[in-house]
C-alpha cells in the first residue's frame, strides 16, 4: 500500500511539474484549485480549476 501511495505522489509531483512548465503560472493555479476542490469535495472549485485547465489546454491545441 506505501508503494502505491509513493507511486501516485510522484506522478502527481510529475504532472504538477509538466503543467507549470507548459503552461505556466496559470497552469499551476488552475491544477492547485483543482486539486484543493478535489480533496475539499467542492465542486466550485474543482470546477473552477477544471475549466481553467481546459481552456489552456484548447489554446495550445
Amino acid at each position: 500500500m506505501p508503494l502505491i501511495a509513493l507511486a501516485v505522489a510522484g506522478l502527481a509531483v510529475g504532472f504538477e511539474t509538466l503543467v507549470q512548465w507548459k503552461y505556466g503560472p496559470m497552469g499551476i493555479i488552475a491544477f492547485a484549485a483543482l486539486s484543493i476542490g478535489l480533496k475539499a469535495r467542492n465542486t466550485v472549485i474543482s470546477g473552477i480549476g477544471a475549466v481553467i485547465l481546459v481552456m489552456l489546454l484548447a489554446q495550445s491545441g
